[in-house]
């Protein structure tokens, strides 16, 4: 049998399979319908070409076979799919740029985060079982929210009852954004020394002095609670690792690095408070973050530094590198944002190849034209692979 006969039989046999799970085929005429209604679904975005997609599906089906045991109410768990060939409004909506994607949604909302593991049926089987887990630890002694460990983003909500729509909205946030920040709560009599005004959300950020903040909204308004939780929750500048790298890379924003030896605590906050001065109307275009020196080492050597050379910081753009001339200069007014604007406007990389522009030049100096190359993309690499993904496109960067 020839490899492509091998291939259409497995097609063939995924198609007519008669013992195979009810895996819920979604449309433009269902899909609200049916996401909106589940507590948890997980979503397979597919095309029946794709040598990936046809791997997936057997292992999609049984993970469905196992959690429907365990979840048998079907709005608890839904497995589903989107076949983006049939589908391509679909696709385009959910912004499906690559196939397979396991995309994940609570009650209709889709999860930023989508499902990037291992694609095997105990692998797919415990990351439902973690989405259904409760993401609120609840509290038996204040003494507990005291202690609490204050290098993580803590949201603290204190209740009468659990039984409450306050509750219950607090609860659906958690569900959304318990990746992000540690959720505890406190009821009755336990909470009732914080309830002195009614029930209540505190943000406790990381830091030992750090002061709490208090949401001041309505309890069963979810739209401004998310809001503000999530302002709280994901920082404005983000830490970039391995395990979110590829996350990361596929947002399509260029990155602003600073890279800071684990410690240094100072350079960090110097550069949190420079992006937030600088650069926030700048938000949609590039992504602000920050990494170790230690663990990204081979990035730094692109751009011919070291470790000992951090604190360093750099544009990505996912063609070429770019460094910051001199961290010194971090705090010198409109100097970081300046460097943001000449990536977007294309001086960066004419820079790189043909040295300063006429108009930096010093009157009377003469204009040279100096070839070079800069350093090309390291995070480039982080993104999805051909090797686990079929790629539907490439993006233009600067």
């Amino acid at each position: 049998m020839t490899a492509r006969q091998t291939g259409s039989f497995t097609k063939v046999s995924w198609l007519f399979n008669p013992t195979r799970s009810e895996i819920t085929s979604l449309d433009s005429g269902n899909i609200d319908d049916i996401l909106n209604n589940a507590d948890v679904a997980l979503v397979n975005f597919y095309a029946d070409w794709c040598r990936f997609s046809q791997m997936l599906h057997p292992i999609f089906e049984e993970a469905s076979n196992v959690i429907k045991e365990e979840y048998p109410d079907k709005n608890q768990v839904v497995f589903a799919r989107v076949d983006c060939d049939q589908h391509s409004d679909i696709a385009q909506r959910y912004r499906i740029s690559k196939y397979p994607t396991l995309k994940l949604f609570r009650n209709g909302m889709m999860m930023k985060r989508e499902y990037r593991g291992q694609r095997s049926v105990t692998a797919i089987a415990d990351y439902i079982r973690q989405q259904k887990s409760n993401p609120i630890r609840e509290v038996q002694d204040l003494e507990e929210i005291n202690t609490a460990d204050r290098s993580r983003r803590n949201i603290i909500g204190y209740f009468e009852q659990k039984d409450s729509d306050n509750y219950r909205t607090f609860e659906r946030v958690a569900n959304i954004l318990h990746d992000d920040c540690v959720f505890l709560s406190a009821f009755g009599a336990i909470s009732k020394a914080e309830r002195f005004s009614g029930d209540n959300i505190i943000y406790k950020p990381p830091g030992e002095n750090a002061p709490d903040m208090v949401y001041l909204g309505s309890l069963t308004n979810f739209d401004l609670i998310y809001a503000w939780t999530q302002d709280k929750c994901v920082p404005l500048v983000r830490e970039i690792t391995f395990e979110n790298g590829e996350e990361l890379t596929e947002e399509g924003l260029p990155f602003l690095i600073l890279f800071h030896m684990k410690d240094d605590l100072e350079s960090l906050e110097k550069f949190q408070q420079e992006v937030a001065r600088q650069l926030i109307s700048e938000k949609g275009t590039i992504n602000f973050l920050h990494a170790d020196c230690d663990k990204f080492r081979h990035p730094l050597l692109h751009i011919q530094k070291t470790p000992a050379d951090c604190p360093v910081i750099a544009i990505d753009s996912f063609r070429h590198m770019y460094v910051f001339p001199d961290f010194s200069d971090l705090s010198v007014p409109g100097k970081l944002k300046q460097f943001v604007l000449d990536l977007h406007s294309g001086k960066l990389h004419r820079e790189f190849h043909h040295g300063p522009d006429p108009t930096d030049v010093a009157p009377g100096q003469p204009i040279q034209d100096l070839a070079s190359s800069p350093p090309e993309s390291s995070f480039q690499k982080l993104a999805p692979s051909e090797h686990r993904y079929t790629l539907l496109r490439e993006k233009d960067e600067l």
